[in-house]
């Protein structure tokens, strides 16, 4: 019977799908354990991206001095 055939071909796939996902979760907890972690904190900031935060703080004191000075 035809029926037969197909599901002994179903399982045999089933069989090669399950060789296929075993083999890719190893290389993934595999690949896991290898890669760095991440580090947690403050990101880097180069020197020009501390001048502009300088800058935009130096302004917000500024004002802010300003303000109390009206007041």
């Amino acid at each position: 019977m035809e029926l037969n055939k197909y599901i002994r071909q179903l399982i045999e796939e089933k069989e090669r799908l399950d060789a296929v996902i075993a083999t890719l979760e190893r290389l993934l907890s595999e690949n896991a354990e290898l890669a760095p972690k991440s580090r947690r904190g403050r990101k880097h900031m180069s020197p020009a991206e501390r001048r502009e935060v300088s800058r935009r703080m130096k302004e917000y004191w500024e004002s802010r001095r300003k303000e109390i000075k009206r007041s």
